[in-house]
C-alpha cells in the first residue's frame, strides 16, 4: 500500500512589493476506514481555515500600516475612525 500524500492548505498573496505564502500541513489519516479518514481530514481542515484567515488578516493589516507610513499621512477621516475604533460615535447635528 502506498503511503498517503500529504495535503496542504495554502493561500498566496502577491503584490508588486511583496509576496507571501501561508500554509498549513493537513495530516493524512491512513486509517482503513474511509469514513473516519474523511472525518479526520474535514476536522483538520475546519480547524486550519480560521487560523489561515487570521494569519492573512494580520499580514494584510501590517501591509496597510506600512503603506500608510510610506505615504506619510492618513486622511482626517481615517484618523478619526482609528481614534474611535470599536466605540459607538454619535455626532452632533446641531
Amino acid at each position: 500500500m502506498a503511503s498517503p500524500t500529504p495535503l496542504n492548505l495554502h493561500a498566496v498573496y502577491t503584490a508588486p512589493q511583496a509576496s507571501r505564502t501561508f500554509e498549513h500541513a493537513i495530516p493524512v489519516d491512513s486509517a482503513t476506514d474511509a469514513v473516519a479518514a474523511k472525518q479526520a481530514h474535514l476536522t483538520a481542515l475546519q480547524s486550519f481555515v480560521p487560523k489561515l484567515q487570521e494569519e492573512i488578516n494580520v499580514f494584510l493589516t501590517e501591509r496597510m500600516e506600512e503603506d500608510k507610513k510610506a505615504q506619510g499621512q492618513i486622511s482626517e477621516k481615517e484618523a478619526k475612525e482609528e481614534e474611535n475604533y470599536g466605540e459607538e460615535v454619535v455626532e452632533d447635528d446641531a
